[in-house]
């Protein structure tokens, strides 16, 4: 297993996000997140690199709608869509069926 995620809300907030927290500081990530992806067909729209922050936020549409992956050089990445849950649940079923990703289940009232 190379990554593990948490499907969870965002802190004091209702929408999830899935958080990768092991394994995105590798640097196949993003060729195996895209591979895994595939099916929806992702597309990068922009790339920002926040160097304030040393972090990468892309914004990405696919046939399920549009996201946002944000990567910090500490080995962090999340995966947002606050405008569109279904896509984040269905990511995270693709995630589910992918042998590189294992899904950590997590107390959502840790995140309140």
């Amino acid at each position: 297993m190379k990554y593990k995620y948490h499907l969870r809300p965002g802190y004091k907030a209702q929408e999830l996000l899935i958080d990768i927290f092991s394994g995105a500081e590798n640097e196949d990530f993003f060729p195996d997140f895209f591979d895994s992806i595939a099916a929806i067909n992702p597309e990068v729209n922009t790339i920002n690199d926040l160097w304030i922050n040393d972090e990468y936020l892309l914004d990405v549409k696919s046939d399920i709608g549009s996201f946002s992956i944000s990567k910090d050089i500490w080995g962090f990445a999340f995966i947002m869509a606050d405008e569109n849950q279904e896509c984040i649940h269905k990511i995270s079923s693709i995630l589910l069926q992918d042998e590189n990703f294992e899904k950590i289940e997590v107390d959502f009232d840790d995140y309140r």
